[in-house]
């Protein structure tokens, strides 16, 4: 064989593969018309390579987004160099199917794309490459892992039996409303309080009976508080609540709302009707408190001076 001449044979393997292998493949020319459509395209588009070769690839595909893939193209053309784009960036270019078994729960294909100049002889960009590898078995798996993940962190940051926020993470919240506050001379304030004599109703009914009352605590606390206040459960009966732009004379009509829908409240659990009450010390933030724990121990302190003054009230710290 002459030198120059053509392998028939050789171009034959060579488009086999092409056809063959479990990647898409597109040849565009300049003015984005289709020259080459390989079978993974056929198989996933539903359009055969007979019907879309010469035509233009946005009209055919019209699910593309032409501006942002002319774009990208466009750098391709001009600066000589392959570009690419992941699915965390884009999570797909042709919105097909996804007919994987494996990762069923996706809906349509994940891909990788990739846009590789194809240089003529005079050195310059007439036609592109357009490669696209399905990725959805590594998507889909990192979807499920980062959704794992992310339940992990809230289950724990979560009190099991009341769907508050635990200890730690109430008081992570506590600490960083404090900073935001001293920061920006905004008013917040913080309310300790805990259920009045819960010994008793454990001591009396069970401690099955003394969860179902803390549950039930925790609801009302839920159906009284804004979306913007943080609530935890502090320990055993004790619970936390701050009060994000609310100062003590607020605070105070927050914490008796709840105190008077809580006297009003009857549990029943097994055939008994347990009747309950709390009691409640609120401390609005103030230059006094240098670090947060002074700031919950000023409404502990409140809370303190409810319980030697007869329990099932309210009462706002005062300083010495």
């Amino acid at each position: 064989m002459q030198t120059g001449q053509v392998n028939i044979k050789d171009i034959h393997w060579l488009m086999n593969m092409l056809q063959s292998i479990d990647v898409g493949l597109i040849v565009l020319d300049r003015d984005y018309k289709v020259l080459v459509w390989n079978s993974f395209m056929e198989n996933h588009s539903g359009i055969g390579p007979a019907i879309i070769k010469d035509k233009v690839l946005f009209d055919e595909c019209p699910t593309i987004p032409e501006d942002w893939f002319r774009q990208k193209a466009e750098s391709v053309f001009v600066l000589k160099n392959s570009a690419f784009t992941v699915w965390e960036q884009r999570p797909y270019l042709f919105l097909f199917k996804n007919y994987r078994p494996i990762t069923g729960s996706a809906d349509y294909m994940y891909q990788n794309i990739t846009l590789i100049p194809l240089l003529s002889a005079d050195n310059e960009v007439g036609h592109i490459g357009v490669l696209i590898y399905d990725v959805t078995d590594i998507a889909v798996n990192k979807i499920k892992l980062e959704e794992a993940n992310k339940k992990l962190a809230e289950l724990s940051k979560t009190d099991h039996l009341t769907q508050l926020n635990n200890r730690g993470a109430w008081e992570g919240y506590l600490e960083r409303e404090y900073k935001r506050s001293i920061r920006s001379n905004h008013i917040c304030s913080v309310v300790m309080f805990d259920i009045d004599h819960f010994k008793n109703v454990n001591d009396t009914y069970g401690h099955q009976a003394g969860d179902e009352v803390i549950r039930r605590t925790s609801a009302l606390l839920k159906e009284t508080m804004r979306l913007t206040d943080i609530a935890g459960r502090y320990g055993g009966e004790e619970f936390g609540v701050i009060l994000v732009d609310t100062n003590s004379e607020n605070a105070l009509i927050f914490t008796e709302r709840l105190r008077k829908r809580i006297e009003d409240e009857v549990v029943e659990y097994e055939g008994n009707k347990i009747k309950f009450t709390i009691s409640l010390g609120i401390s609005q933030l103030s230059k006094d408190c240098k670090t947060y724990q002074n700031w919950l121990e000023q409404s502990d302190q409140a809370l303190y001076v409810c319980k030697e003054s007869g329990r099932n009230k309210s009462e706002i710290y005062k300083s010495k």
